[in-house]
């Protein structure tokens, strides 16, 4: 695309050719020729670029230096955008190779994680002392604080004394209660009517009296 005749300049866009998954990576170059060109160099730079890190410009740039300053004398502008599309093309390459690399770095640690998760920590006496130290130190904690929640509950538990002490009215209940029911008692006498006419034997005469399982069943 020519954007002035005096001085001449213009733009060439660049594109690699297609890498993996048809990626491509391109870029457009601006040039200017000088008064004295082929004898002297264009003047030259990276205006645009697509899928280019800035190292992969700066590489661009020294190398348009390089190539200008070898065909100096000659017609070179083909040479130049020549020599930039190989090294797009090689950025491509790169791009791939560098991708398969972290893939497989990946898996690679994806398998030694596994291998460690499978093996586990290799037991050695220093690390098992300093486990049970950890271990003891943490059983002795919940000893204590299981013993000071026993303090703890002991101190808050009241005897009867305590209780009375607290409530006055806790020695009146048994008598409110008996007075609430009136503190009478009904009896049937029609129940012991007859009791002259049964014929109790004395416990003495029972044969299987025994007044050592007095308490049994």
């Amino acid at each position: 695309t020519v954007l002035s005749e005096k001085p001449t300049t213009f733009t060439i866009t660049v594109t690699s050719e297609a890498g993996e998954n048809d990626e491509t990576v391109q870029t457009t170059l601006k040039f200017t020729y000088r008064e004295k060109y082929p004898d002297e160099t264009p003047l030259y730079e990276v205006v645009s670029q697509e899928n280019l890190d800035d190292n992969d410009v700066m590489d661009i740039i020294k190398l348009l230096e390089q190539q200008a300053e070898e065909n100096l004398g000659m017609v070179m502008i083909f040479t130049l955008v020549s020599a930039v599309q190989e090294k797009l093309n090689e950025i491509v390459d790169q791009i791939k190779t560098r991708r398969e690399e972290e893939k497989k770095q990946k898996e690679r640690e994806a398998e030694e994680e596994e291998k460690q998760r499978f093996h586990g920590t290799p037991v050695t006496i220093e690390n098992f002392l300093n486990w049970k130290a950890k271990f003891d130190a943490e059983l002795l904690e919940i000893k204590r604080k299981k013993m000071k929640e026993e303090e703890q509950a002991g101190k808050n538990k009241l005897s009867g004394k305590q209780l009375f002490e607290m409530d006055h009215n806790l020695d009146t209940s048994d008598i409110q209660f008996l007075e609430e029911a009136g503190n009478n008692v009904e009896v049937d006498e029609s129940l012991f009517q007859e009791m002259d006419d049964l014929e109790l034997e004395d416990e003495e005469d029972d044969p299987d009296y025994n007044p050592v399982n007095l308490d049994s069943d």
